[in-house]
């Protein structure tokens, strides 16, 4: 790695805020002699183009020494900042690769097939005549040689061993601060009818501990054997058969690993296991420690990393749930330049959100976001709801009060859809989210208010928050919840010039300030000091929509977008802030799938392609 290119390789023709600091730091870091750095930076302080600069610097093919490595990877768990680093014009030279299933075939007949299940995919010994032209391995070939290549943690992680994509001298993970439960989730052997496919002939019996997992994962593995070998007798297969195998393939590596490292006695890492339900009903068996499978993944393909987010908290705590020794570790901080003023806080908390007490709170949380509307008019909002129980109970209050028609929302199954409709139109819409805590980008009039419902602490239903909290990791549990907000702030204010109001509603967010002070960072604990009571208009349903007479679609119609199915799921939680993100029935109709509590909140924006 060459750190005294940095400025050289920065993309853009000018600085802003505090970049060019920035590169000038984060030089001084490589250059002293560190392998790994970390860099905090603010939201909307230009993270990709710092990485670019960054990886910019790994040594290239003509000035390397024989057996040395050269070139860089760019990765990023969240899709979206994928899909942004693609489209920016700035960053042309890094090449994106993503999972084949985001490519279609290009073959007479088969151009609606996914590359993943395609005819090379299915028939044996098949002989592509225009896999030259295939968009899936012409992207592979051009970023597999190209100084730069960019995809996302996931694909990067499976790409592990692969000749394709070996080991570089420079890894850049921009949005690393969840790269430890990230790496645990991507771990995790979720068994049940959906992605087993032989559940039927193979139902688990009651799982009761660790020893009987494995001895069920054994028989797992002998059952997906005999179904392997009946598929790949067989000289052409049909979609569905080609997904199946695929499935096994990956469910037999799963289970081999766990079988084999729990059987260790050497291995560091710690598994748990649940089934909620008993016999025959799921099975999800986690790593609670995920820093033997990252140094195969991550650790093992590079020379130099540089991890870039806002909420790297705490360095030595990080070190330690990505398996990272801290003095091989520089942190880098990147200060904010956007106002404060621009970004303020606003008290309106009404109560508890805990499930215990939200009864009591929700009403008086949907009273305050109709007075946050009419205070906001002509402006869009944006509810962080935390899960999709707490959106359908403040949707059927907001219902009630007569305000629908300026309110959206989403479920599982279209939130991209309606996120997109709701951004692409200007009228003052208020759009009920779950887990859009992250990777949203809403700068000037997208969006120029929001409200908190809830503080996001993690599921205590979860086995592996269990565990933790019962190791008396309650730091951990607060970095959590506080990493997840301030990056939730973020998400209204992208520029110097930007601005946006965000309101907190659930007064556990007050106390979660005050628990995790000693990590949070400088310029958000000055957010937080300024934070007071905001004047609001008195409740008046009729103010709140003043900004929406006339406009284009009746209370009718915005029913109709979530009409067509059952109630969802419960909406239990055991902790001051660890709801799931299961729905809940009010009883009117409601489209959505149903979601496990187990179910890490990073779902949303992780893409295992």
């Amino acid at each position: 790695m060459y750190p005294g290119r940095i400025t050289d390789e920065f993309p853009a023709p000018s600085y802003r805020g505090a970049q060019e600091q920035a590169l000038a730091d984060i030089r001084a870091a490589f250059e002293a002699g560190n392998d790994v750095v970390l860099v905090r930076a603010p939201t909307g302080s230009g993270k990709s183009l710092l990485a670019r600069a960054i990886a910019g610097c790994a040594r290239t093919a003509g000035a390397a020494e024989a057996g040395e490595v050269i070139d860089a990877y760019y990765t990023t768990p969240q899709v979206s900042q994928l899909d942004d680093v693609a489209g920016d014009d700035l960053l042309t030279d890094l090449k994106v690769i993503r999972g084949k299933n985001n490519y279609d075939c290009i073959l007479p007949g088969e151009t609606d097939t996914p590359v993943d299940q395609a005819p090379c995919a299915r028939e044996r010994m098949f002989d592509c005549q225009v896999e030259h032209r295939c968009p899936y391995f012409s992207d592979r070939t051009i970023a597999a040689n190209n100084p730069i290549a960019a995809m996302t943690l996931a694909y990067f992680m499976q790409t592990a061993g692969s000749d394709v994509f070996g080991q570089r001298d420079v890894l850049v993970i921009d949005e690393a601060h969840g790269l430890g439960n990230w790496a645990e989730m991507y771990a995790t052997i979720d068994l049940g009818p959906d992605t087993v496919p032989i559940w039927d002939a193979c139902e688990p019996p009651a799982i009761e501990g660790l020893d009987d997992a494995a001895r069920y994962a054994d028989q797992l593995d002998t059952m997906a054997d005999r179904r392997l070998t009946e598929v790949r007798s067989q000289a052409e297969l049909d979609p569905e058969e080609a997904a199946e195998r695929d499935t096994l393939v990956q469910l037999q590596s799963d289970l081999s690993w766990f079988v084999e490292d729990y059987r260790d006695t050497d291995s560091a890492t710690t598994w748990v296991v649940d089934q909620p339900d008993g016999a025959g009903s799921r099975v999800t068996i986690k790593p609670m420690a995920p820093e033997k499978y990252l140094t195969h993944t991550v650790w093992d393909r590079a020379e130099k990393f540089a991890l870039l987010s806002a909420t790297i908290l705490n360095k030595d705590a990080f070190c330690a749930n990505v398996g990272l020794a801290p003095d091989r570790v520089a942190l880098v901080e990147v200060p904010h330049t956007f106002p404060v003023e621009h970004r303020p806080l606003y008290d309106v908390t009404q109560g508890k959100m805990t499930y215990e007490d939200r009864d009591a709170t929700i009403p008086k949380v949907a009273e305050t976001l109709v007075r946050i509307m009419a205070a906001h008019p002509d402006e869009k909002g944006l509810v962080h709801c935390h899960s999709y129980a707490i959106q359908d109970r403040l949707r059927s209050h907001l219902d009630e009060f007569g305000v629908d028609s300026r309110v959206r929302a989403h479920d599982t199954d279209d939130r991209d859809a309606q996120l997109s409709t709701w951004k692409r139109l200007d009228d003052p819409d208020v759009f009920l989210s779950v887990k859009m805590e992250e990777a949203l980008d809403l700068e000037g009039d997208l969006c120029r208010w929001q409200l908190l419902c809830k503080a996001p602490y993690p599921n205590t239903r979860d086995s592996r928050v269990a565990a933790r909290l019962e190791d008396d990791q309650w730091g951990w549990y607060y970095r959590t919840a506080l990493r997840t907000v301030i990056q939730a702030c973020g998400r209204v204010v992208r520029a110097p010039d930007d601005h946006g109001a965000t309101y907190l509603a659930d007064s556990s967010l007050l106390d979660l300030f005050e628990r995790a002070r000693v990590d949070m960072p400088d310029w958000f604990a000055e957010q937080v000091d300024r934070m007071h009571s905001p004047d609001l208009p008195e409740f008046d349903p009729s103010a709140a929509t003043a900004g929406v007479s006339g406009r284009r679609r009746s209370s009718s119609q915005s029913r109709s977008s979530r009409s067509g199915s059952g109630s969802g799921s419960s909406d239990s939680d055991t902790s001051d802030g660890g709801a799931s993100a299961d729905g809940a029935s009010d009883g009117r109709s409601r489209s959505r799938s149903r979601r496990s509590s187990e179910k890490s909140p990073m779902a949303d924006v992780w893409d295992t392609e």
